[in-house]
């Protein structure tokens, strides 16, 4: 399966919300008519549309207004372009203002073969005091791969990595958002951790450059990928992480081999935590800690 890792700046020079749309659009069937099979775009990719839309007084915050322009106006543009049998695109992710509970979740939009559905982020960081945090942590399927999309700092929480133990994923998606090179490492660091610990592949998407935003003014990132160290990857690409940039949009593209996943999970006689099923790594079981 080919994997193209996008960021994206929210800065993009345009009018409109469809015109941002349209580039989005631009980028991810770009990717795909170069062979690409699955696309990955960074956290809160559309928050970029706050200064180009016009907040309503009734609006309890611009995030209920920037919910309704996608959801309501731009989404179902972008499903009839988007849907496109054989290819997937995580659109990174969108603030979603729920009508029912009146909680807004910042949430990634997914799009298998036109077919939507998406992932809530589960941790919050000290800026998302006024989005809600999600409870489920969806496991999908796509071209024989089990995949799962961790947004951002949930990727540095290892307890969903607990979670996901004796699951059979296979990917890792993450899209991110960070404003510095610490947060940048974190989550690079984590999801390499993900990848080493869980035995799958684990690649990231970061946002980049500035946009007229209180949430999102100023961001950096790079794109990485990273799979387990096991004998089956020797000869394959394990880490790979590209520079860090301030803005721009910039493209990684990673192929995935599932078959050395296999191989690995049948290897038995060698060092691999990811054969720890939950009980046998502790996730049922209080570990006394003394001091």
């Amino acid at each position: 399966m080919i994997l193209d890792l996008l960021t994206f700046d929210p800065g993009y020079p345009c009018e409109s919300p469809q015109a941002y749309a349209d580039e989005v659009v631009r980028l991810v069937r770009k990717s795909w008519e170069d062979g690409a099979d699955l696309v990955l775009l960074p956290e809160f990719t559309w928050m970029g549309l706050e200064a180009r839309v016009q907040k309503s007084p009734d609006d309890a915050s611009i995030y209920h207004t920037v919910s309704c322009t996608f959801w309501g106006t731009l989404m179902p543009g972008l499903r009839t372009q988007l849907s496109q049998p054989g290819k997937a695109v995580i659109l990174g992710s969108v603030p979603f203002a729920d009508p029912h509970t009146h909680r807004v979740f910042n949430r990634a939009p997914i799009l298998n073969g036109g077919q939507l559905s998406h992932q809530d982020k589960l941790h919050l960081t000290p800026w998302e005091k006024d989005f809600s945090p999600g409870g489920i942590l969806y496991l999908w399927e796509f071209q024989g791969f089990r995949i799962a999309v961790v947004i951002c700092l949930d990727i540095e929480i290892p307890e969903i990595s607990a979670r996901l133990r004796s699951d059979g994923v296979d990917l890792i998606l993450c899209p991110s958002a960070t404003e510095t090179i610490l947060g940048v490492e974190r989550v690079d660091r984590c999801a390499s951790a993900r990848a080493v610990e869980l035995g799958c592949h684990v690649a990231v998407a970061h946002l980049t450059g500035e946009a007229q935003s209180e949430l999102i003014d100023k961001n950096i990132g790079r794109l990485a990928h990273y799979a387990p160290s096991q004998a089956s990857f020797r000869h394959h690409p394990r880490w790979t992480e590209t520079e860090v940039w301030t803005a721009g949009q910039h493209s990684l593209r990673v192929t995935l081999e599932k078959q050395a996943l296999i191989l690995m999970r049948r290897m038995h006689m060698e060092t691999n935590p990811s054969h720890f099923g939950k009980e046998m790594a502790g996730h049922f079981t209080i570990h006394q800690v003394e001091s």
